[in-house]
């Protein structure tokens, strides 16, 4: 016992060590001179501030928008190395039309980062298979598709990466984001199997897993909760009942994640950072909700984490239909 305790002990010791080493030795970042990066889902969030910083540093960016609308406005805040254009990214004609942009003015790639997304929420009673298919094909499968296309022009070259913005939600799954778990986990297995078969090649994959950050994504959320309630048939509707509805929209709204959701410029330090240093980290755990509370707890024996997310998640109101319910 005495032995297993040493050796425990070293463990921490090397560990502590190494990040402190890490810390006051930090890897070099590559130089941006020449070097192609290609991101998804620049409309907002995460991606366009991303897109600003990497072209304000001297990458040549290359920003895919989903809403033409928005083409205009991002070509307006880079320089003329970057390149805006529209980007749905469940469409394989639209994939395509990127791939033959991109070959007009490079033959190789330097990064590619996987970032559109979008989130549905709702318990699984109240999502439908068409919610289900849809999330599923923005968050996963369009990046599959993204990545297969591009893939060899990023292994042209030594050095090259793929960013995947995946969620905390890909390694813990929590009440009412059962569509956007499902895509967040597959998406990291995805990127975890990608990483082990493209090692030979020198490309990086790196995944980005953060917890709630105040971006569009989370805006309006209770407006997200109603428009999916009023398309509920009245059989689930009386399952649940309008006040436990209410209830739980407003228990979720008010908790102390979502009303503590955290800068996303945390989310960009860590994309820069996965993008351009010479030595990008496997998992970036960006903000303490992912690094301090959400990754500890998926570490927990199930019945422990249940237990606490169920007391996170409480709240006195009770489903109608637990009334009728036979023993």
């Amino acid at each position: 016992m005495a032995s297993v305790s040493v050796v425990i002990g070293i463990l921490i010791i090397l560990y502590v060590g190494y990040r402190i080493y890490q810390y006051l030795f930090p890897p070099p970042n590559l130089s941006p001179n020449g070097k192609y990066v290609l991101i998804s889902g620049c409309d907002t969030g995460f991606g366009h501030a991303l897109a600003i910083e990497l072209d304000k540093i001297g990458f040549h960016v290359l920003a895919g928008v989903c809403n033409s609308d928005n083409e205009k406005h991002l070509t307006q805040q880079l320089s003329n190395r970057a390149t805006v254009f529209c980007l749905d990214i469940t469409r394989q004609e639209e994939i395509d039309a990127a791939y033959e942009l991109v070959m007009k003015k490079t033959n190789s790639l330097f990064a590619l980062v996987n970032n559109a997304g979008i989130l549905r929420v709702g318990f699984i009673d109240w999502t439908s298979i068409e919610t289900m298919r849809t999330v599923m094909d923005v968050n996963f499968f369009g990046h599959v598709s993204m990545t297969k296309k591009f893939l060899p022009l990023l292994i042209s070259r030594r050095e090259s990466r793929i960013v995947n913005v995946c969620s905390a939600a890909g390694y813990i799954s929590l009440p009412s984001l059962s569509a956007y778990s499902t895509s967040k986990f597959a998406f990291e297995a995805f990127s975890d199997s990608l990483r082990r078969e493209m090692r030979a090649w020198g490309l990086h994959v790196s995944i980005i897993e953060p917890g709630y950050m105040r971006t569009s994504i989370i805006e309006g959320i209770d407006h997200k909760y109603q428009e999916i309630w009023e398309t509920l048939d009245s059989a689930v509707q009386k399952r649940w009942g309008e006040n436990y509805f209410r209830g739980y929209v407003k228990h979720v709204t008010h908790s102390v994640l979502l009303q503590n959701a955290e800068n996303p410029h945390k989310v960009v330090k860590a994309l820069r950072h996965a993008v351009m240093n010479s030595v990008p980290k496997t998992r970036y755990r960006p903000g303490w909700q992912s690094s301090l509370f959400f990754f500890p707890l998926s570490m927990l024996p199930t019945c422990a984490a249940d237990y606490i997310l169920a007391k996170l998640g409480g709240f006195n109101v009770v489903p109608d239909g637990l009334l009728e319910q036979q023993d």
